[in-house]
C-alpha cells in the first residue's frame, strides 16, 4: 500500500442548492468513459483516490464528498436520508455526463446509495461496482454496534461528539483498526495526513450532527417494509455488477456476499480474504483488475 491518500485537488461545483467538492482523475487512455465513485457513511472523495489512479487508462472519474462530508458543506434544510444523497448522485450524473452512462462505484453507505440510483435510474448507470455494501442484516456483526450507535436519536449525537473530540492520532486508530484487514499496513505518512483531516473536521460544528443524522438516514432505510426496502430495490437492478467483500470486514459481514449475489440480478462476486471494509483503499490493485474483468463485457455496451 503507497501513500498519498490525498491525490486530485478538490474543486467545487454546484448542484442546484448544494455546493459539493468533487475530485477528478485526469484520464490518461483514448476514449474514457465516465465514472462516479460514492464515499460510505464518516468517509470522503479521498478514500478512493488510489483506485481512480489505477483505473485512469479506462475511465474519467469523479468522487464526490457527500453534504456535510469531506469539504462539502451540509445541505440546508438538512437531509441526511438515502434518498436525497441518491437524487444528488443522480443530479451529479446528469449534470457532468449529459450523455452517456456511467461506471457507478460505491463502499459502504454508498453502496447502498448508487445501488437506489441503479434500481430507480437505470439509464444513468453503465456499471454498477459495490465494496461491502450496506444491507440490512438479520444478525449485524458486534462490532458494527457503533453505527447503530450513532443512529438512536438524542443518543447518536451525543455519541458523535464524543467520538470527534477523542484526540485525532487515537482516533485514526481506531478507524484504522475497524475498517482495515491489516491495519499495520497502513502507511506512517498515510496515518498522519488522515490525522491531520481528523483535527480539520474535529473543528467543524455540524460534523458531529452530520454524522448522526447520516446514521440514522442509512438505518432508518433498513426499517422500510419489505416492498420498499434495500433487497427489494437491488433486485431491480439491471446493470452488470461487480460485488466485493472483504473477508476481515467487522462492518458488513461477508457471510452476506452470497445473498448479494443471488439478489442483483447480473452479478459477479470477488471475495478478498484478507480486506477489511474499505478494499479500494487495502486492496486497490485487486478491486482495479476485478473492474477491468467488468468493463471487458460492459465497456461497449448499449445504453439500457
Amino acid at each position: 500500500m503507497t501513500s498519498g491518500p490525498f491525490t486530485w485537488p478538490p474543486t467545487t461545483v454546484r448542484i442546484g442548492e448544494q455546493e459539493l467538492t468533487v475530485r477528478r482523475a485526469e484520464p490518461t487512455g483514448p476514449d474514457p468513459q465516465p465514472a462516479v465513485f460514492v464515499h460510505g457513511l464518516g468517509g470522503s472523495s479521498v478514500d478512493w483516490t488510489r483506485l481512480m489512479e489505477l483505473l485512469r487508462d479506462l475511465v474519467d472519474g469523479i468522487a464526490p464528498d457527500l453534504p456535510g462530508f469531506g469539504y462539502s458543506p451540509p445541505p440546508s434544510p438538512a437531509k441526511h436520508s438515502l434518498g436525497a444523497y441518491a437524487r444528488l448522485v443522480e443530479r451529479l450524473i446528469e449534470q457532468r455526463f449529459p450523455d452517456t452512462p456511467v461506471h457507478l462505484f460505491g463502499n459502504s453507505m454508498g453502496g447502498t446509495i448508487s445501488t437506489l440510483v441503479a434500481a430507480r435510474r437505470p439509464e444513468l448507470v453503465r456499471s454498477l461496482t459495490l465494496i461491502s455494501p450496506a444491507l440490512p442484516e438479520v444478525r449485524p456483526l458486534r462490532s458494527a454496534a457503533p453505527v447503530a450507535l450513532l443512529a438512536v436519536p438524542g443518543v447518536g449525537a451525543k455519541a458523535a461528539r464524543k467520538l470527534y473530540a477523542i484526540p485525532a492520532e487515537q482516533r485514526v486508530g481506531m478507524l484504522l483498526e475497524l475498517c482495515f484487514g491489516d491495519p499495520a499496513a497502513v502507511p506512517a505518512d498515510w496515518r498522519e495526513a488522515a490525522a491531520a483531516e481528523v483535527r480539520r473536521r474535529a473543528e467543524l460544528p455540524y460534523a458531529p450532527s452530520v454524522l448522526a443524522a447520516s446514521a440514522r438516514g442509512l438505518i432508518g432505510h433498513y426499517l422500510l417494509p419489505r416492498r420498499n426496502g434495500l433487497w427489494r430495490q437491488a433486485a431491480k437492478v439491471s446493470a452488470p455488477t461487480l460485488l466485493v467483500y472483504g473477508g476481515r470486514d467487522k462492518l458488513v459481514n461477508p457471510r452476506m456476499a452470497g445473498r448479494a449475489a443471488k439478489t442483483y440480478p447480473d452479478a459477479r462476486l470477488v471475495l478478498l480474504p484478507l480486506s477489511g471494509h474499505v478494499a479500494q483503499m487495502e486492496h486497490p490493485q485487486a478491486v482495479a483488475r476485478a473492474f477491468r474483468d467488468l468493463h471487458l463485457t460492459t465497456g461497449a455496451a448499449a445504453v439500457r
